[in-house]
């Protein structure tokens, strides 16, 4: 089949093509876009369910990691004041995590951006697609009613006219023929009959893709604050600030594995379509309009093969119409020096003659494949590159995400309990409480000069 122009699969489409694909009792599946079988459904599904458990197994190591930390860990001795072996790699790691998730944002906020391009571009074309089919039909009632009009008006009233005169009658005959005969042809070029399929389509990927970019958006500035105030706890040593970030990690990282789910799945699935997109996109359109095939295959494909379906009708058309020319021009000679009060309808014929020609002109532009496939192109590139770039984008920031908010959550119990106290004033007192924090060799009962903040009380 011929591919539309400036469309050609790219790599990144045909490897994720061939990619093997299996239902839920894991038989294979074919590689072909086929949505509304449930093997192929049960495909994407378990596409998806792969992120799943990768989040699943990702929980059960940071589990596992946490527990041994807090469990197996050996038993500081009082009194000492000696860090935690490894305590600044633990400290770094996570800051080098965050500052890789803040990297994956970058990448997630331009996989959004060239999402909603392709997204955009694909609902220009259909929309351009739509104003061309409704321009046909249009055109069509417009010269179909003049036609119709003038036979009902100006060649009754020339019958009329010209009754003394029985071979100018029989010519104003012929003329009424032929525009009947071009009405009748012309009826047939409006093959589409306002069949709203590109006008919904168009408006219903533009609802999901609003919705579908805000969320994006809301994901990645959700992230991306996570990762700042984690970072902010981290350099102020708070705490209940890092707990806090934690609990949101832990959220964002299930947010994370299950875009990055519905991410994969639609890679593949716009990978299967974008591969082979004629037969599928030839069959749907036949099933909502009940077009012949000829017709579908002419405008989808558009090569030197398929013949104009409507070429027939147009040159019959042209025919019948050169032929109501040269009718009126005769009358004009023939009739208006004998029948002056004759001028007046064809003059009228003629003005409707010259608007049906200009709107027959229109129509063969219009009914030539080179605009509809132009669009039909516009919209692949918009949906097979842009769009699918941009998941893979999208893709790779879940990816990030995941990685980096995992070893974050690994490393910020480890990290805040290496933070100071922060009551410096429990130091100053005389309490036994304090006693552990003090330095080794310094009794309970001595002055506190080195510390600073620490004034003797008067006595």
């Amino acid at each position: 089949m011929g591919a539309p122009p400036g469309y050609r699969p790219s790599a990144w489409v045909h490897l994720l093509h061939q990619l093997p694909r299996a239902d839920f009792q894991l038989r294979p599946v074919p590689s072909v876009f086929a949505p509304q079988e449930q093997e192929y459904q049960q495909a994407l599904l378990l596409v998806a369910a792969l992120a799943g458990l990768g989040l699943g197994l990702s929980l059960i190591f940071i589990a596992v990691y946490l527990i041994r930390f807090c469990c197996c860990r050996p038993p500081e001795p009082p009194g000492s004041k000696i860090p935690s072996p490894g305590g600044g790699c633990v400290t770094w790691s996570c800051i080098v995590a965050l500052l890789a998730g803040c990297t994956g944002i970058g990448i997630g906020f331009y996989g959004n951006s060239e999402t909603s391009d392709g997204v955009s571009q694909l609902s220009s074309a259909l929309l351009h697609a739509n104003h061309t089919l409704s321009t046909i039909d249009h055109l069509v009632l417009e010269t179909v009613e003049r036609l119709g009009e003038a036979v009902r008006t100006e060649l009754t009233t020339l019958e009329e006219v010209l009754e003394p005169r029985t071979e100018l009658v029989a010519a104003v005959r012929g003329a009424r023929r032929q525009a009947e005969a071009a009405a009748q042809q012309l009826q047939g070029l409006a093959f589409w009959q306002g069949v709203p399929l590109p006008l919904q389509v168009a408006e219903n990927v533009s609802f999901v893709e609003e919705y579908r970019w805000l969320a994006y958006v809301l994901l990645l500035l959700l992230e991306l604050l996570v990762c700042l105030f984690t970072l902010l706890g981290l350099a102020k040593q708070s705490k209940w600030l890092v707990i806090v970030m934690t609990v949101m990690s832990l959220l964002v990282l299930v947010l994370s594995w299950g875009s990055m789910g519905l991410e994969a799945a639609t890679a593949v699935g716009l990978s299967d379509f974008c591969s082979n997109p004629d037969p599928y996109v030839l069959n749907l359109t036949q099933e909502e309009t009940g077009l012949s095939s000829d017709i579908l295959s002419y405008y989808f494909l558009c090569n030197q093969a398929v013949s104009n379906p409507f070429q027939q009708r147009l040159t019959l058309s042209q025919r019948a119409l050169a032929n109501i020319h040269s009718q009126l021009l005769g009358l004009e000679r023939e009739a208006v020096p004998q029948f002056p009060s004759a001028q007046k309808p064809l003059l009228s014929l003629e003005e409707t003659l010259n608007v049906t020609e200009g709107n027959f002109h229109q129509l063969v532009a219009l009914l030539h494949c080179r605009g509809l496939h132009k669009d039909y192109g516009a919209a692949l590139r918009g949906l097979c590159e842009d769009a699918l770039e941009g998941l893979l984008f999208l893709l790779l920031f879940s990816l990030l995400s995941a990685g980096a908010l995992a070893t974050a959550l690994c490393s910020l119990p480890r990290a805040w309990a290496l933070f100071p106290p922060r009551n410096p004033s429990a130091l100053c007192s005389g309490s036994r409480l304090s006693e552990p924090l003090l330095p080794a060799g310094l009794e309970p009962g001595s002055p506190l000069r080195s510390f600073p903040g620490c004034r003797r009380r008067p006595h």
